[in-house]
């Protein structure tokens, strides 16, 4: 089974089912070609095994248990000096460095603290991704990337107002328990940046295909797997690409400038012909 093959297999079981470690670990084979998620998914375990998270009594001194393992004992923590290094998005890399972004940090306490009993939910805000534990009735707020702090719905907008370089106002849908295929669809978009930063046009196809296989219907999606094609010389394919964005979604706001790109790849076509 190729590495799209055995994403697409991770990814498409029910919502509930997915696993939320190995998908990540097969993201990170984009980076990673021979990672052996198995082995990664062992070092997960022995981490709950070691935290001591599992029988610490109540579940608050469970929560401060894994934290205090996690972020004092471990010393995981935010790379804020080299946050677009693709490592940051790879949960092996976290694992070895030490270090990630928002988002990996949050799939590390999700991952360790599901294996240790403890419900930890992930939170999709603008510009910053942090987790919720339920503790009885009531809700806590922890930013993996700040060492687990936790955070009032007041710090949490600071928090993503300094993310986006603007004053942010959090609805009440942005407390949401995140799905794990927006985690994952957050987590290659994150990728997908980076590579095209990079101008690494392999792997930014990689995760375009992807993010295909989680969003089918996606006319971003589908746009700049034709892009990401055309920046790789495979014109015919590219072409093709952006003929069904442009066939399926031709009233989208950038339609008449993918037109002429288009227009200007076929005849490019065309000359070599």
């Amino acid at each position: 089974m190729d590495d799209l093959a055995a994403f697409q297999q991770l990814a498409e079981t029910d919502e509930r089912r997915v696993d939320l470690a190995r998908a990540a670990l097969a993201v990170a084979r984009i980076e990673h070609p021979t990672l052996s998620v198995e082995s990664e998914v062992a070092r997960l375990d022995e981490l709950a095994a070691r935290s001591g998270a599992g029988g610490a009594g109540t579940p608050q001194t469970a929560l401060e248990r894994l934290l205090a393992f996690l972020f004092e004992e471990e010393n995981f923590r935010g790379n804020a000096q080299e946050y677009y290094d693709p490592r940051n998005s790879c949960l092996n890399d976290v694992l070895d460095r030490k270090l990630g972004i928002p988002i990996t940090l949050s799939v590390l306490t999700m991952e360790v603290g599901r294996r240790v009993g403890i419900e930890v939910d992930g939170v999709s805000l603008p510009g910053h991704f942090i987790v919720s534990a339920q503790l009885g009735a009531r809700r806590i707020f922890l930013d993996p990337f700040n060492r687990g702090a936790v955070l009032t719905p007041a710090q949490a907008e600071e928090v993503a107002s300094r993310a986006v370089g603007r004053p942010v106002k959090l609805a009440e849908g942005h407390w949401a328990p995140c799905g794990k295929r927006q985690i994952l669809v957050r987590m290659l978009r994150n990728l997908k940046g980076i590579y095209a930063r990079r101008e690494d046009w392999p792997r930014a196809l990689a995760v375009v295909d992807r993010l295909l296989v989680l969003d089918a219907d996606s006319p971003v999606h589908l746009r700049d797997r034709g892009s990401v094609l055309v920046r790789l010389s495979r014109l015919h394919e590219g072409a093709d690409a952006w003929d069904r964005y442009l066939r399926r979604f031709p009233a989208a706001q950038d339609a008449d400038a993918f037109r002429e790109q288009l227009r200007k790849v076929r005849q490019k076509l065309g000359s070599l012909n």
